[in-house]
């Protein structure tokens, strides 16, 4: 066929799951539908509602085929998970949420397992953040799962899987902290072995690779043609493609929200330090990349709860004369600052004053994890962030470089798109952010304060 011009991308989030179809012509995504995602409580574990997650995505594409052409299908996911399969194909056991603490009272017996940082660029993280962890504690949950398991699959693929028929983990999502991955040799870590999961583990395949053709059953149910699926990206790295394939070294890319990625290309080079929740990420290219990320839209959603109100210019004036500042950590189990517990300098009188140190305070999170990675360069937001003026404000303050926010509704879905084009499509000229003098001295206020917290 052709080159596919327009791309439905599914796109399993961990607050919500998306249907995406994106024109490659334009970049534009030409229709957007989504739904919340649910975590049911067990038993055995807290775990994902996939049969929810795919009676959406079903109903989505059969309308989204009713209305446009499809000439391909991408996924992207959130990381830190994947899915045991049987033989069959069904899942063998429940997808485990990531959030579930359960790996927390076997961890000392998997720390004896899993590799060093040296090895994978993977930081040791709480709950079930690396996937490692979860596939461990569920085999010492459930004794039977070994025997059930034919494969493990990370989550991307678990979706590809359902699509295709097809088996593969991909590099991206094996990069994204899992203990499974060596991203400087590209091969598996010694963790698989040490589970006994080496020979069950799907085999590992470039994002941008075609995983194989969506299944006749699902051409005639959805309405749509013999169309090539991808083998699927993680989601930060799905926002970080696009600005590979149109720019140059160095800049930085910041994939928002559950979670706040920031990813250096071409920056200095810097000791990564997984103490302060660094890491090493894997790119769409195979290419490992400095990172460090903090779980800014949860924090975001905590601090919110449930305000809208957005802040205008006389609740940043009350802000800045009043040092009204957030300090970390609002979610304490990870980013730079975990363990801490946050506070207000001075309390919000409004919520509009919330919104604007909010943002504030997120983007000062962000520059910290800049700083940590090495970043140079221009950075460019993905994700809902990208439309807060707070946050870009002070992000170019904060860093002293321009600050460039997507137009995308949704931060991933033109670099799943992407998977099926060798170049990111013309787009207009970018809008700029650049740093504010009046917003220095908050910002040199606000690091002062975190130092003293120490």
């Amino acid at each position: 066929m052709t080159d596919p011009r327009f791309v439905a991308v599914i796109d399993i989030g961990k607050t919500n799951t998306k249907l995406a179809l994106v024109d490659l012509a334009s970049g534009a995504e030409v229709a957007v539908e989504t739904t919340p995602n649910r975590v049911r409580p067990g038993p055995p574990w807290p775990h994902f509602d996939t049969d929810a997650q795919w009676a959406f995505l079903s109903g989505a594409m059969r309308r989204l085929a009713a209305a446009h052409r499809i000439d391909a299908i991408s996924v992207t996911t959130h990381g830190a998970c994947g899915a045991f399969l049987a033989a069959d194909g069904r899942l063998a056991a429940p997808v485990m949420d990531y959030e579930f603490t359960g790996p927390d009272t076997t961890r000392a017996d998997y720390d004896r397992l899993r590799p060093p940082f040296a090895e994978t660029g993977s930081p040791a993280l709480p709950m079930g953040l690396n996937l490692g962890a979860q596939l461990h504690h569920a085999l010492l949950a459930d004794p039977g799962l070994a025997d059930r398991c034919a494969h493990v699959v990370t989550w991307p693929q678990y979706w590809g899987y359902r699509l295709t028929g097809a088996l593969a983990c991909d590099l991206s999502s094996l990069g994204c902290h899992t203990d499974l991955w060596n991203p400087q040799a590209g091969t598996w870590s010694g963790l698989p072995a040490a589970l006994g999961l080496a020979g069950k583990m799907a085999p590992p395949r470039r994002p941008d690779e075609v995983l194989g053709t969506l299944a006749p059953a699902l051409q005639a149910d959805w309405g749509i043609g013999p169309v090539p699926v991808a083998v699927g990206i993680h989601d930060s790295n799905a926002s970080l493609l696009p600005h590979l394939r149109a720019r140059k070294a160095p800049f930085a890319v910041v994939s928002t929200g559950t979670w706040v990625i920031c990813m250096a290309i071409g920056g200095s080079a810097t000791h990564l330090d997984p103490a302060r929740d660094t890491l090493v990420n894997v790119a769409a290219t195979g290419q490992p990349v400095p990172s460090a990320r903090f779980m800014g839209g949860r924090e975001h959603d905590l601090i919110r709860a449930g305000s809208t109100a957005p802040g205008h210019a006389e609740d940043a004036a009350a802000v800045l004369s009043r040092g009204v500042m957030l300090l970390p950590a609002v979610v304490p189990d990870s980013g730079p600052f975990a363990g801490r517990t946050h506070r207000w300098t001075a309390t919000p009188q409004a919520e509009g004053e919330t919104a604007v140190a909010l943002g504030y305070y997120l983007a000062l999170m962000t520059a910290e994890c800049f700083s940590l990675i090495g970043a140079e360069g221009p950075a460019l937001v993905e994700g809902p962030f990208s439309a807060n003026p707070w946050f870009l404000a002070m992000l170019a303050t904060a860093t002293d470089r321009e600050v460039i926010p997507s137009r995308a509704r949704t931060g991933t879905a033109l670099g799943a798109a992407l998977l099926f084009s060798p170049a990111a499509p013309a787009t207009p000229p970018d809008q700029i952010t650049w740093p504010d003098p009046r917003l220095r001295p908050y910002a040199q206020g606000w690091r002062q304060a975190v130092a003293a917290a120490r």
